[in-house]
Protein backbone atom coordinates (compact mmCIF):
# COMPACT_ATOMS: atom_id res chain seq x y z
CA UNK A 1 0.00 0.00 0.00
CA UNK A 2 1.06 3.57 -0.70
CA UNK A 3 0.20 6.27 1.81
CA UNK A 4 0.86 10.01 1.86
CA UNK A 5 1.21 11.60 5.31
CA UNK A 6 0.79 15.33 5.83
CA UNK A 7 -0.36 17.64 8.63
CA UNK A 8 -0.64 21.20 9.90
CA UNK A 9 -2.13 22.85 6.82
CA UNK A 10 -3.49 25.78 8.85
CA UNK A 11 -5.86 26.78 6.09
CA UNK A 12 -7.03 30.36 6.54
CA UNK A 13 -3.89 31.46 8.35
CA UNK A 14 -3.36 35.21 8.54
CA UNK A 15 0.37 35.93 8.20
CA UNK A 16 1.13 39.22 9.94
CA UNK A 17 -2.27 40.42 8.79
CA UNK A 18 -1.95 39.08 5.23
CA UNK A 19 -4.11 36.20 3.92
CA UNK A 20 -2.41 33.21 2.29
CA UNK A 21 -5.25 31.79 0.23
CA UNK A 22 -3.17 31.60 -2.97
CA UNK A 23 -0.38 29.67 -1.21
CA UNK A 24 -2.74 27.15 0.32
CA UNK A 25 -4.53 26.61 -2.98
CA UNK A 26 -1.18 26.08 -4.75
CA UNK A 27 -0.13 23.51 -2.14
CA UNK A 28 -3.39 21.56 -2.40
CA UNK A 29 -3.15 21.56 -6.20
CA UNK A 30 0.38 20.18 -5.96
CA UNK A 31 -0.68 17.60 -3.35
CA UNK A 32 -3.51 16.34 -5.54
CA UNK A 33 -1.17 15.96 -8.52
CA UNK A 34 1.31 14.12 -6.28
CA UNK A 35 -1.38 11.69 -5.09
CA UNK A 36 -2.33 10.97 -8.69
CA UNK A 37 1.27 10.62 -9.91
CA UNK A 38 2.08 8.15 -7.14
CA UNK A 39 -1.27 6.37 -7.33
CA UNK A 40 -1.61 6.63 -3.59
CA UNK A 41 -4.08 4.37 -1.76
CA UNK A 42 -4.61 6.71 1.20
CA UNK A 43 -4.00 10.26 2.39
CA UNK A 44 -3.51 10.85 6.13
CA UNK A 45 -3.86 14.43 7.44
CA UNK A 46 -2.74 14.52 11.08
CA UNK A 47 -4.58 17.56 12.38
CA UNK A 48 -4.65 21.36 12.28
CA UNK A 49 -6.43 21.46 8.96
CA UNK A 50 -7.51 25.01 9.84
CA UNK A 51 -5.68 27.78 11.67
CA UNK A 52 -8.56 28.70 13.99
CA UNK A 53 -11.57 26.87 15.39
CA UNK A 54 -13.92 29.15 13.44
CA UNK A 55 -12.30 29.20 9.95
CA UNK A 56 -13.41 31.48 7.16
CA UNK A 57 -15.69 30.26 4.40
CA UNK A 58 -12.79 30.51 1.93
CA UNK A 59 -10.67 28.21 4.10
CA UNK A 60 -13.47 25.65 4.35
CA UNK A 61 -14.09 25.84 0.61
CA UNK A 62 -10.43 24.99 -0.02
CA UNK A 63 -10.73 21.80 2.03
CA UNK A 64 -14.03 20.65 0.53
CA UNK A 65 -12.98 21.43 -3.04
CA UNK A 66 -9.81 19.39 -2.48
CA UNK A 67 -11.76 16.39 -1.16
CA UNK A 68 -14.21 16.44 -4.09
CA UNK A 69 -11.38 16.79 -6.65
CA UNK A 70 -9.41 13.98 -5.03
CA UNK A 71 -12.40 11.65 -5.22
CA UNK A 72 -13.00 12.55 -8.86
CA UNK A 73 -9.42 11.82 -9.86
CA UNK A 74 -8.78 8.89 -7.50
CA UNK A 75 -12.13 7.23 -6.75
CA UNK A 76 -10.49 4.50 -4.61
CA UNK A 77 -8.44 6.94 -2.48
CA UNK A 78 -9.13 6.78 1.27
CA UNK A 79 -8.70 10.12 3.08
CA UNK A 80 -8.46 10.25 6.86
CA UNK A 81 -8.60 13.61 8.68
CA UNK A 82 -8.24 14.25 12.40
CA UNK A 83 -8.75 17.48 14.33
CA UNK A 84 -5.73 19.23 15.81
CA UNK A 85 -5.54 21.69 18.69
CA UNK A 86 -6.26 24.58 16.30
CA UNK A 87 -9.39 22.86 14.99
CA UNK A 88 -12.90 22.53 16.34
CA UNK A 89 -13.57 18.82 16.67
CA UNK A 90 -17.29 19.35 16.24
CA UNK A 91 -16.77 21.42 13.08
CA UNK A 92 -14.47 18.78 11.59
CA UNK A 93 -17.10 16.09 12.17
CA UNK A 94 -20.15 18.10 11.08
CA UNK A 95 -19.97 17.10 7.36
CA UNK A 96 -18.66 13.59 8.14
CA UNK A 97 -21.73 11.69 6.85
CA UNK A 98 -21.45 13.45 3.50
CA UNK A 99 -17.67 13.08 3.32
CA UNK A 100 -17.88 9.34 3.88
CA UNK A 101 -19.60 9.11 0.50
CA UNK A 102 -16.34 10.53 -0.90
CA UNK A 103 -14.27 7.93 1.02
CA UNK A 104 -13.19 10.62 3.47
CA UNK A 105 -13.25 9.94 7.21
CA UNK A 106 -13.24 12.98 9.53
CA UNK A 107 -12.61 12.38 13.24
CA UNK A 108 -12.82 15.37 15.56
CA UNK A 109 -13.50 14.05 19.06
CA UNK A 110 -13.31 10.89 21.13
CA UNK A 111 -16.43 9.39 22.69
CA UNK A 112 -16.93 7.20 25.72
CA UNK A 113 -19.06 4.15 26.37
CA UNK A 114 -21.46 3.95 29.30
CA UNK A 115 -18.86 1.95 31.27
CA UNK A 116 -16.21 4.65 30.83
CA UNK A 117 -14.19 2.84 28.18
CA UNK A 118 -13.22 4.40 24.87
CA UNK A 119 -15.56 4.08 21.89
CA UNK A 120 -12.66 2.81 19.82
CA UNK A 121 -14.52 1.31 16.88
CA UNK A 122 -15.36 4.70 15.34
CA UNK A 123 -11.66 5.66 15.45
CA UNK A 124 -10.54 2.60 13.44
CA UNK A 125 -10.61 3.34 9.71
CA UNK A 126 -10.00 0.55 7.14
CA UNK A 127 -7.50 1.43 4.41
CA UNK A 128 -8.03 -0.42 1.14
CA UNK A 129 -5.89 -1.12 -1.87
CA UNK A 130 -6.75 -0.59 -5.56
CA UNK A 131 -8.83 -3.80 -5.53
CA UNK A 132 -10.89 -2.68 -2.55
CA UNK A 133 -9.27 -5.13 -0.13
CA UNK A 134 -8.58 -3.91 3.42
CA UNK A 135 -4.80 -3.93 3.79
CA UNK A 136 -4.37 -1.73 6.87
CA UNK A 137 -6.22 -0.07 9.74
CA UNK A 138 -5.71 3.56 10.62
CA UNK A 139 -5.94 4.36 14.33
CA UNK A 140 -7.22 7.91 13.87
CA UNK A 141 -6.91 9.74 17.19
CA UNK A 142 -7.84 13.44 17.15
CA UNK A 143 -6.30 15.95 19.53
CA UNK A 144 -7.29 15.25 23.13
CA UNK A 145 -8.24 18.23 25.27
CA UNK A 146 -7.74 17.85 29.04
CA UNK A 147 -11.46 17.73 29.81
CA UNK A 148 -11.84 14.75 27.47
CA UNK A 149 -9.32 12.51 29.24
CA UNK A 150 -9.22 13.63 32.87
CA UNK A 151 -12.93 13.41 33.78
CA UNK A 152 -14.37 11.03 36.31
CA UNK A 153 -15.93 8.88 33.60
CA UNK A 154 -12.61 7.54 32.35
CA UNK A 155 -12.00 3.98 33.48
CA UNK A 156 -8.68 2.26 34.00
CA UNK A 157 -7.83 -0.74 31.86
CA UNK A 158 -8.72 -3.05 34.76
CA UNK A 159 -12.12 -1.37 35.22
CA UNK A 160 -11.17 0.48 38.42
CA UNK A 161 -10.66 4.21 38.85
CA UNK A 162 -7.68 6.05 40.29
CA UNK A 163 -8.22 9.70 41.19
CA UNK A 164 -4.55 10.60 40.77
CA UNK A 165 -4.41 9.09 37.28
CA UNK A 166 -7.78 10.54 36.28
CA UNK A 167 -6.54 14.05 37.01
CA UNK A 168 -3.33 13.52 35.09
CA UNK A 169 -3.57 14.70 31.49
CA UNK A 170 -0.61 12.70 30.21
CA UNK A 171 -1.82 9.55 31.95
CA UNK A 172 -5.22 10.08 30.33
CA UNK A 173 -3.69 10.48 26.87
CA UNK A 174 -1.64 7.34 27.39
CA UNK A 175 -4.68 5.34 28.44
CA UNK A 176 -6.65 6.45 25.39
CA UNK A 177 -3.82 5.41 23.08
CA UNK A 178 -3.55 2.04 24.80
CA UNK A 179 -7.28 1.31 24.58
CA UNK A 180 -7.32 2.22 20.89
CA UNK A 181 -4.29 0.02 20.15
CA UNK A 182 -5.90 -2.89 22.02
CA UNK A 183 -9.07 -2.46 19.94
CA UNK A 184 -7.02 -2.40 16.72
CA UNK A 185 -5.32 -5.65 17.68
CA UNK A 186 -8.72 -7.29 18.02
CA UNK A 187 -9.96 -5.80 14.73
CA UNK A 188 -7.07 -6.62 12.42
CA UNK A 189 -6.81 -9.77 10.35
CA UNK A 190 -3.50 -11.57 9.69
CA UNK A 191 -1.34 -9.61 7.25
CA UNK A 192 -3.11 -6.30 7.81
CA UNK A 193 -0.93 -3.39 8.93
CA UNK A 194 -1.65 -0.97 11.77
CA UNK A 195 -1.05 2.74 11.11
CA UNK A 196 -1.49 5.18 14.00
CA UNK A 197 -2.28 8.87 13.48
CA UNK A 198 -2.16 11.34 16.36
CA UNK A 199 -1.89 15.09 16.97
CA UNK A 200 0.45 15.31 19.94
CA UNK A 201 3.85 16.39 21.25
CA UNK A 202 6.31 13.52 21.72
CA UNK A 203 9.27 13.61 24.11
CA UNK A 204 12.46 14.70 22.40
CA UNK A 205 10.85 16.21 19.30
CA UNK A 206 12.08 19.60 18.07
CA UNK A 207 9.60 22.44 18.53
CA UNK A 208 9.18 25.60 16.48
CA UNK A 209 8.59 27.83 19.50
CA UNK A 210 7.77 30.92 17.47
CA UNK A 211 4.76 29.46 15.68
CA UNK A 212 3.41 26.52 17.67
CA UNK A 213 0.85 27.06 20.41
CA UNK A 214 1.47 24.50 23.17
CA UNK A 215 -1.20 21.81 23.36
CA UNK A 216 -1.40 22.42 27.09
CA UNK A 217 0.26 25.61 28.28
CA UNK A 218 3.30 24.82 30.38
CA UNK A 219 4.97 22.16 28.26
CA UNK A 220 4.01 19.25 30.48
CA UNK A 221 1.88 17.54 27.85
CA UNK A 222 4.52 15.68 25.85
CA UNK A 223 4.09 11.93 25.64
CA UNK A 224 6.46 9.03 25.09
CA UNK A 225 7.05 7.35 21.75
CA UNK A 226 6.94 4.10 23.71
CA UNK A 227 3.15 4.39 23.50
CA UNK A 228 3.45 3.01 19.97
CA UNK A 229 4.55 -0.67 20.13
CA UNK A 230 6.61 -2.21 17.32
CA UNK A 231 3.54 -3.82 15.76
CA UNK A 232 2.41 -0.32 14.69
CA UNK A 233 3.98 -0.21 11.23
CA UNK A 234 3.88 3.58 10.93
CA UNK A 235 2.98 6.52 13.19
CA UNK A 236 1.77 9.65 11.36
CA UNK A 237 2.09 12.64 13.67
CA UNK A 238 0.92 16.24 13.54
CA UNK A 239 1.35 19.38 15.69
CA UNK A 240 5.09 20.09 15.41
CA UNK A 241 5.97 22.04 12.28
CA UNK A 242 9.50 20.70 11.77
CA UNK A 243 9.57 17.51 9.70
CA UNK A 244 11.39 14.86 11.77
CA UNK A 245 11.45 11.30 12.95
CA UNK A 246 11.24 10.60 16.66
CA UNK A 247 13.63 7.83 17.61
CA UNK A 248 12.64 5.48 14.78
CA UNK A 249 12.01 5.86 11.07
CA UNK A 250 8.45 4.60 11.55
CA UNK A 251 7.50 7.46 13.93
CA UNK A 252 7.36 10.77 12.07
CA UNK A 253 6.09 14.30 11.99
CA UNK A 254 5.47 15.31 8.40
CA UNK A 255 5.80 18.95 9.43
CA UNK A 256 3.79 21.80 7.99
CA UNK A 257 3.77 22.04 4.17
CA UNK A 258 4.33 25.81 4.29
CA UNK A 259 6.36 27.95 6.71
CA UNK A 260 4.00 29.42 9.29
CA UNK A 261 6.53 31.86 10.74
CA UNK A 262 9.79 33.43 9.58
CA UNK A 263 11.60 31.16 12.05
CA UNK A 264 10.59 28.24 9.79
CA UNK A 265 12.02 29.71 6.60
CA UNK A 266 14.77 27.08 6.39
CA UNK A 267 12.70 24.06 7.41
CA UNK A 268 12.58 21.17 4.90
CA UNK A 269 8.84 21.41 4.22
CA UNK A 270 7.55 18.14 2.87
CA UNK A 271 4.96 15.40 2.85
CA UNK A 272 5.92 11.81 3.59
CA UNK A 273 5.42 8.89 1.20
CA UNK A 274 4.94 5.61 3.07
CA UNK A 275 4.96 2.15 1.50
CA UNK A 276 3.61 -0.86 3.41
CA UNK A 277 4.42 -4.46 2.52
CA UNK A 278 1.81 -6.59 4.20
CA UNK A 279 1.81 -5.62 7.87
CA UNK A 280 5.31 -4.09 7.85
CA UNK A 281 6.87 -0.80 6.79
CA UNK A 282 8.76 -1.17 3.52
CA UNK A 283 9.84 2.39 2.75
CA UNK A 284 9.57 5.99 3.97
CA UNK A 285 10.53 8.88 1.70
CA UNK A 286 10.24 12.64 2.00
CA UNK A 287 8.67 14.55 -0.90
CA UNK A 288 9.73 18.22 -0.85
CA UNK A 289 6.85 20.68 -1.16
CA UNK A 290 7.55 23.46 -3.68
CA UNK A 291 7.19 26.85 -2.03
CA UNK A 292 4.61 28.89 -3.99
CA UNK A 293 5.69 32.16 -2.35
CA UNK A 294 9.31 32.81 -1.40
CA UNK A 295 10.15 33.94 2.11
CA UNK A 296 13.18 36.07 3.03
CA UNK A 297 14.59 36.81 6.48
CA UNK A 298 17.27 39.53 6.54
CA UNK A 299 19.48 40.12 9.60
CA UNK A 300 19.99 40.63 12.38
CA UNK A 301 22.71 42.95 11.07
CA UNK A 302 23.68 46.60 11.00
CA UNK A 303 21.61 48.96 8.89
CA UNK A 304 24.22 49.33 6.13
CA UNK A 305 24.54 45.55 5.80
CA UNK A 306 20.77 45.14 5.77
CA UNK A 307 20.30 47.77 3.06
CA UNK A 308 23.03 46.15 0.96
CA UNK A 309 21.40 42.74 1.33
CA UNK A 310 18.03 44.14 0.30
CA UNK A 311 19.57 45.38 -2.92
CA UNK A 312 20.60 41.83 -3.83
CA UNK A 313 17.17 40.23 -3.39
CA UNK A 314 15.80 38.85 -6.62
CA UNK A 315 12.25 39.70 -7.51
CA UNK A 316 9.93 39.35 -10.46
CA UNK A 317 7.70 42.42 -10.94
CA UNK A 318 5.63 40.52 -13.50
CA UNK A 319 4.27 38.21 -10.79
CA UNK A 320 0.82 38.96 -9.38
CA UNK A 321 1.04 40.61 -5.96
CA UNK A 322 -0.25 37.50 -4.19
CA UNK A 323 2.96 35.72 -5.32
CA UNK A 324 5.38 38.45 -4.19
CA UNK A 325 7.87 37.12 -1.58
CA UNK A 326 7.29 37.73 2.12
CA UNK A 327 10.03 39.69 3.89
CA UNK A 328 11.19 40.13 7.50
CA UNK A 329 13.97 42.60 8.29
CA UNK A 330 15.90 42.64 11.58
CA UNK A 331 18.20 45.61 12.19
CA UNK A 332 20.78 45.95 14.97
CA UNK A 333 21.10 49.57 16.05
CA UNK A 334 23.58 51.40 18.27
CA UNK A 335 21.02 54.15 18.81
CA UNK A 336 17.39 54.75 17.76
CA UNK A 337 16.86 55.81 14.13
CA UNK A 338 13.48 57.58 13.87
CA UNK A 339 13.22 57.16 10.10
CA UNK A 340 14.34 53.52 10.01
CA UNK A 341 11.16 52.24 8.36
CA UNK A 342 11.31 55.00 5.75
CA UNK A 343 14.90 54.07 4.83
CA UNK A 344 14.07 50.36 4.58
CA UNK A 345 10.98 51.02 2.48
CA UNK A 346 13.02 53.29 0.20
CA UNK A 347 15.42 50.40 -0.42
CA UNK A 348 12.42 48.29 -1.41
CA UNK A 349 10.88 50.83 -3.74
CA UNK A 350 9.92 49.29 -7.11
CA UNK A 351 10.77 45.81 -5.79
CA UNK A 352 8.10 43.12 -5.87
CA UNK A 353 8.52 42.26 -2.19
CA UNK A 354 6.10 42.44 0.73
CA UNK A 355 7.64 43.74 3.97
CA UNK A 356 5.68 42.13 6.80
CA UNK A 357 7.89 42.75 9.79
CA UNK A 358 10.62 45.23 10.72
CA UNK A 359 12.39 44.43 13.99
CA UNK A 360 14.64 46.96 15.75
CA UNK A 361 17.32 45.60 18.07
CA UNK A 362 18.92 48.13 20.45
CA UNK A 363 21.87 47.29 22.70
CA UNK A 364 20.89 46.44 26.27
CA UNK A 365 22.17 48.97 28.78
CA UNK A 366 23.65 48.08 32.16
CA UNK A 367 20.63 49.66 33.79
CA UNK A 368 18.36 47.37 31.80
CA UNK A 369 20.39 44.36 32.86
CA UNK A 370 20.38 45.39 36.51
CA UNK A 371 16.64 45.87 36.57
CA UNK A 372 16.06 42.44 34.97
CA UNK A 373 13.34 43.82 32.77
CA UNK A 374 10.67 41.20 32.02
CA UNK A 375 9.57 40.50 28.46
CA UNK A 376 5.96 39.42 28.95
CA UNK A 377 5.75 37.77 25.51
CA UNK A 378 8.76 35.57 26.23
CA UNK A 379 7.73 34.91 29.83
CA UNK A 380 4.30 33.62 28.88
CA UNK A 381 1.04 33.44 30.84
CA UNK A 382 1.97 30.45 33.00
CA UNK A 383 5.27 31.83 34.33
CA UNK A 384 3.63 35.21 34.93
CA UNK A 385 0.88 33.49 36.92
CA UNK A 386 3.48 31.58 38.97
CA UNK A 387 5.40 34.79 39.76
CA UNK A 388 2.22 36.62 40.72
CA UNK A 389 1.10 33.78 42.97
CA UNK A 390 4.55 33.64 44.61
CA UNK A 391 4.52 37.39 45.25
CA UNK A 392 1.00 37.30 46.71
CA UNK A 393 1.17 34.18 48.86
CA UNK A 394 4.91 33.73 49.48
CA UNK A 395 5.01 30.23 47.99
CA UNK A 396 4.78 28.55 44.60
CA UNK A 397 1.37 27.36 43.37
CA UNK A 398 0.80 23.65 43.75
CA UNK A 399 0.33 21.17 40.93
CA UNK A 400 -3.46 21.23 41.29
CA UNK A 401 -3.55 25.04 40.97
CA UNK A 402 -1.30 24.97 37.91
CA UNK A 403 -3.42 22.23 36.31
CA UNK A 404 -6.54 24.36 36.81
CA UNK A 405 -4.74 27.37 35.34
CA UNK A 406 -3.62 25.35 32.31
CA UNK A 407 -7.16 24.17 31.59
CA UNK A 408 -8.60 27.67 32.01
CA UNK A 409 -5.98 29.21 29.71
CA UNK A 410 -6.59 26.55 27.06
CA UNK A 411 -10.33 27.31 27.18
CA UNK A 412 -9.64 31.04 26.83
CA UNK A 413 -7.38 30.45 23.81
CA UNK A 414 -10.00 28.25 22.14
CA UNK A 415 -12.83 30.71 22.85
CA UNK A 416 -10.71 33.62 21.64
CA UNK A 417 -10.12 31.92 18.28
CA UNK A 418 -13.80 31.11 17.91
CA UNK A 419 -14.91 34.67 18.66
CA UNK A 420 -12.38 36.61 16.59
CA UNK A 421 -11.16 34.25 13.88
CA UNK A 422 -7.66 35.62 14.54
CA UNK A 423 -4.52 33.55 14.06
CA UNK A 424 -2.37 33.16 17.15
CA UNK A 425 0.84 31.32 18.04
Amino acid sequence: MKLIHTADWHLGQSFHGQERHAEHRAFLTWLLDTLVDRQADALLVAGDLFDVVNPSLRAQELLFEFIVSAHERLPRLDIVLIAGNHDSGNRIELPAPLMRRLRTHALGRVRWQGDGTLDAERLLVPLTDAQGETRAWCLALPFLRPAEVTGTGLARDDGSEDETDLNDYVAGISRVHQQLIDAARRQRAPGQALVAMSHAHLHGAAVSAASERPIVIGGEESISAALFPPEIAYVALGHLHRAQQVGEARIRYSGSPLPLDFSEVDYPHQVVAVTLDGDTLAEVAAIPVPRPVAMHRIGPAGLDDVLAKLETLAHDPAQPRERWPWLEVRVELEAPIPDLRTRVEAALENKALRLLRLERRLPQSKADTASARIDLEQLGPRKLFERTWQARWGESPGDAVLADFDRLLQEVLDDEGADTGESRP
